[in-house]
């Protein structure tokens, strides 16, 4: 269809282009599938990618090389879902409720210190995790998509750690009483929801060439899309990584052929929170119709 309304969009060179628009999201995605089919959920995703973005660009400005501002990204990133884990598995608080609060919190820390200003004169070698290509039209971060969700997948669907995530999504407490350290679980699936908003951060910043407070507005949203599109219960307890990156794949598609269209960002922010609203609500309609109709 998008083939039919631009002649554009077909061009192996616009498919390229077409990566970029969800490859940091779908990384994001990957470990945010985890975090909720756990049962938990981290809206503080959005603000971590601009909080280490916000510190890669300070670190820059005093010299930082880039070897240098991928650590601090990485390291920031890390800290953050850390942060939201401790909150979350030491004091008993609600993963909403918390990340809510860290949205704001990280967003904020970056808006003081930049303020309405913007840090740029990265490294040119920094371009490169942005920009990129492995490989004739396959970008650095479709490759590195690629890779990372090979990763996830062997983690959820082929190690004792993934069906642990899944008990855990069904039934902590049971899950608690057969031994399964829940919180130690929970903890480590908000440090790699931190990990992969940091590596984001990198591929994001070293895309723009600039830092600004506003960076990566709405990730959290477009990820959350991502995974239940994906399949993946918002209840917890039930889902898959394929899933996930189908989704990522066709979010891309949509949302670069309405770019192409000149369809306004507002709309395509109309578009998602629709399409998130119809996904989590079809399954719950769907069981409430069959249950009405074998009563």
């Amino acid at each position: 269809m998008n083939s039919f309304a631009s002649p554009y969009f077909l061009d192996p060179w616009s498919l390229s282009d077409l990566t970029f628009n969800f490859t940091e999201k779908g990384l994001i995605a990957l470990a945010m599938a985890l975090l909720i089919i756990s049962g938990e959920i981290d809206l503080s995703v959005a603000a971590i990618v601009a909080l280490a973005s916000t510190m890669m660009g300070m670190a820059v400005q005093v010299g930082a090389g880039t070897p240098l501002l991928v650590l601090i990204g990485i390291a920031v990133g890390l800290g953050c879902g850390a942060f939201n884990g401790l909150l979350v598995t030491r004091l008993g608080l609600p993963s909403i409720v918390v990340t809510i609060g860290t949205m704001s919190l990280f967003r904020g820390i970056a808006f003081i210190i930049l303020g309405d200003q913007a840090y740029k004169g990265y490294p040119a070698s920094f371009a490169f995790f942005g920009q990129g290509y492995v490989w004739w039209v396959f970008s650095f971060e479709l490759a590195l998509f690629l890779v990372a969700a090979l990763i996830y997948w062997f983690v959820l669907h082929r190690t004792s750690f993934g069906r642990r995530v899944f008990a855990i999504g069904n039934n902590p407490v049971a899950c608690q009483f057969s031994g399964v350290r829940v919180d130690r679980i929970k903890f480590i699936l908000f440090c790699l929801t931190g990990l992969m908003s940091g590596i984001a951060s990198v591929l994001i910043t070293s895309r723009l060439g600039s830092t600004r407070p506003s960076i990566a507005q709405g990730y959290e949203l477009e990820a959350i899309t991502m995974v239940v599109l994906g399949g993946v219960s918002i209840l917890g307890g039930a889902g898959s990584i394929l899933g996930v990156v189908l989704a990522a794949f066709i979010m891309g598609l949509v949302t670069f052929g309405l770019g192409l269209l000149n369809v306004p960002g507002i709309v395509m922010s109309i578009f998602i929170g629709l399409l998130l609203i119809i996904v989590i609500a079809l399954p719950i309609v769907w069981r409430r119709l069959r249950e009405g109709r074998f009563a």
